[in-house]
């Protein structure tokens, strides 16, 4: 059984080979540090997605702009 990823970290450097033999003999220990690790994980996604959300939110904003202009030109126009 090897250590997650997320315990590769520069807050636990210094810790790292107590951290690594606790990982093995000790379930709660483990528990612990699978409930970090997914909660890290987690915390990436949702950053992804909101990253993802902002983008398409100003696509949004930037196609309902110019299609203000057109409908405003289109009534100008043939109005």
């Amino acid at each position: 059984m090897s250590l997650p990823d997320q315990l590769y970290n520069m807050k636990f450097a210094e810790y790292f080979e107590s951290i690594r033999k606790m990982y093995l003999i000790d379930e709660k220990f483990r528990g612990i540090c699978d409930n970090y690790c997914d909660n890290i994980v987690n915390g990436e996604n949702y950053r992804k997605k909101k990253e993802k959300n902002f983008l398409k939110e100003q696509e949004c904003e930037i196609l309902s702009k110019e299609l203000e202009e057109e409908i405003l030109f289109y009534i100008v126009r043939n109005g």
